[in-house]
């Protein structure tokens, strides 16, 4: 798409900090990094969401992923990598094409898990943990 920003970076219309390249995914440094090495992986087709990425396009972005990460770990010298991925606009999502978040985390970094994210578990009971599983179940038929 022309206005996406993601995919000027893939075109090479926008110079990126490019990590990792393969036929379907692309990984540059962020621009505005949460830590140094705060890597983006995105699949080189426009897809704003998960839900719209097809299955060929989701497991090579989860390849990619797989590469990533630990690189970037290595590079960094981080104990560990956060790596999500904003789901939509509602959960965070600013930029409308699907993107992994590769993040270098440290012992005592103090940004805690995804976890953190939250005010703490839901009170759900077994009957309503039941009916939403089936629904999930449901959705994925």
């Amino acid at each position: 798409m022309e206005d996406c920003i993601f995919c000027q970076i893939v075109a090479g219309d926008i110079p990126s900090r490019t990590v990792y390249e393969d036929e379907h995914a692309f990984a540059f440094l962020d621009v505005n990094p949460l830590a140094p090495g705060h890597t983006l992986v995105i699949p080189k087709s426009h897809h704003e969401t998960l839900g719209e990425l097809p299955d060929e396009g989701s497991a090579a972005l989860a390849a990619a992923v797989h590469e990533v990460a630990p690189a970037v770990e290595a590079a960094m010298d981080a104990d560990a990598t956060t790596v999500a991925c904003n789901n939509g606009e509602a959960a965070g999502q600013e930029v409308p094409h699907v993107h992994y978040h590769v993040v270098p985390r440290y012992e005592g970094d103090g940004y805690g898990p995804i976890h953190a994210l939250f005010d703490g578990p839901t009170d759900v009971s077994d009957d309503e943990l039941d009916d939403i599983a089936d629904d999930i179940g449901a959705a994925l038929d």
